[in-house]
């Protein structure tokens, strides 16, 4: 009988040719090392004929109950050899396994220019056996030291097993991702960081996702139908060494991301060495709407695409104090003059010069203005304009009130370098307290209770995607 099939038993083993209770009646000899998917896969076949063509053996697709690892895509090829064994030609490990799947190996890169960089590998542990083609048709026939090897040979694989097994269970099982994301390039941190704290870093990124795609699903259907667009992508920076997409929205740390993406491009070997000029009008870094389509399209599918929310009003209220609150050679004459001009009542003439000493209420009044004398600004404008999370699947969303444990997550994920972590330092005007919400509140209750409800409905989807709570009570 020749053996052409291919079969997994119950012990993650591979037996040609027939069922697994065959094994030990001798019919097929056969055995494939799965823990060990990079080194090449070895198949010694019995048949009961020589010099036989035995065809081909369609191990590809198949998978072990080693933690689901998978075999190769493409079919081997078996033969006999001229001493009646057969040889299975060996490929590629398969590219790009579940994200559930950890391996506790060693993992290899891809060169950089590669579509599959980043990709999931399988791990390395060397466990073989070798049987022979014409071997005996019991296993109780063979000699008693190789039948002494071949059982300890088997315990010690069964051991793995179950420690992998027990590895993988300890991994939360990874969401469903739709097929436009670049999941598949998504890497996990090292298993030494996989402690409960990783964990539920982990399983607060899935939660995050899962509300954001919800909440698009219910308002925002239409926008997954749309054809991205360079409009789509132009708040978005492009950092090729370690395939990253960071979309920036102001005053939710943004300036302090671009100084990581810079030392992660080599640009700078410190964050602590790069000026806020330079971060913000250099020019180092790319945008995504500066490649062609096919460009854009290639590294939304390939790279791990980010983003960092703030709570909205908060949001509001940093940048209020940043642009309004201090001198600002930009925004007191573009944006100040024309808020005092519509807004202020009897305005002084060096008010309106100047643009400076806009209030918290005249903002507001200009934000909500369907008719406002100027346009808007990223500073305040919504994260969904900004950064159209309906139409871009975002690996990771961060947020600002759990920035360092984010940022420093997501660090570990894309496998940056040890010493680099999220810069804790203040940009601009350091001497002053961060904008909390305790801060925001103050600011708001100098508005009427409809000023606020309607700032809210303003935020509304902002407010629901990234899962923040109502700021005051009575918003509805």
């Amino acid at each position: 009988m020749a053996c052409g099939a291919a079969d997994f038993g119950t012990r993650g083993e591979l037996f040609v040719g027939c069922r697994p209770q065959k094994w030990a009646q001798g019919t097929c000899l056969g055995h494939v090392s799965t823990p060990n998917m990079r080194s090449h896969v070895h198949l010694r076949l019995a048949s009961q004929k020589k010099g036989k063509v035995l065809g081909q053996a369609p191990t590809y697709g198949v998978r072990s109950s080693v933690g689901g690892l998978a075999f190769p895509s493409g079919p081997p090829i078996l033969e006999e050899d001229s001493h009646g064994h057969s040889g299975a030609q060996p490929e590629e490990p398969h590219a790009a396994l579940p994200q559930s799947v950890v391996a506790a190996g060693s993992q290899q890169d891809l060169p950089p220019g590669s579509s599959q960089d980043g990709d999931l590998k399988a791990p390395t542990e060397s466990i073989s056996r070798d049987l022979p083609s014409q071997g005996p048709r019991d296993l109780n026939l063979l000699p008693p030291a190789r039948l002494q090897a071949h059982l300890n040979m088997r315990a010690h694989l069964r051991l793995r097993q179950r420690r992998r097994r027990l590895l993988i269970k300890k991994m939360p099982a990874a969401a469903a991702i739709p097929a436009n994301s670049s999941a598949g390039t998504f890497v996990r941190p090292a298993l030494r960081a996989l402690d409960g704290h990783w964990v539920s870093l982990h399983q607060s990124q899935e939660e995050r996702k899962r509300v954001m795609r919800e909440a698009c699903a219910k308002y925002r259907a239409s926008s997954s139908r749309r054809a991205v667009t360079p409009r789509h992508v132009s708040r978005i920076f492009v950092e090729d060494r370690h395939r990253v997409l960071y979309c920036e929205v102001p005053k939710a740390g943004c300036s302090n991301w671009k100084r990581v993406l810079m030392v992660l491009a080599g640009l700078a070997s410190s964050t602590a060495d790069i000026q806020h000029n330079t971060v913000h009008y250099g020019g180092a870094l790319k945008r995504l709407d500066a490649f062609d389509r096919q460009g854009i399209l290639h590294r939304l599918s390939t790279y791990t695409k980010m983003l960092f929310v703030r709570e909205p009003f908060e949001r509001l209220v940093s940048a209020f104090r940043d642009k309004f609150e201090h001198p600002n050679s930009y925004y007191h004459p573009v944006f100040g003059k024309a808020i005092l001009a519509r807004y202020r009542a009897n305005a002084s003439r060096e008010a309106l010069r100047t643009g400076a000493g806009v209030r918290f209420p005249e903002f507001v009044q200009y934000l909500l203005d369907v008719h406002r004398p100027v346009g808007m600004d990223i500073h305040w404008d919504h994260v969904s304009r900004l950064c159209s999370p309906c139409l871009i699947d975002y690996d990771f969303v961060g947020k600002f009130e759990s920035m360092e444990d984010d940022a420093n997550f997501f660090l570990s994920l894309i496998r940056a370098p040890r010493n680099l972590t999220f810069p804790r330092f203040k940009d601009r005007h350091a001497q002053e307290a961060r904008t909390t919400a305790r801060i925001a509140r103050r600011y708001f209750a100098q508005l009427s209770a409809l000023q606020r409800q309607r700032a809210y409905d303003f935020y509304y989807m902002d407010y629901l995607m990234f899962n923040y709570s109502k700021p005051f009570a009575d918003l509805y």
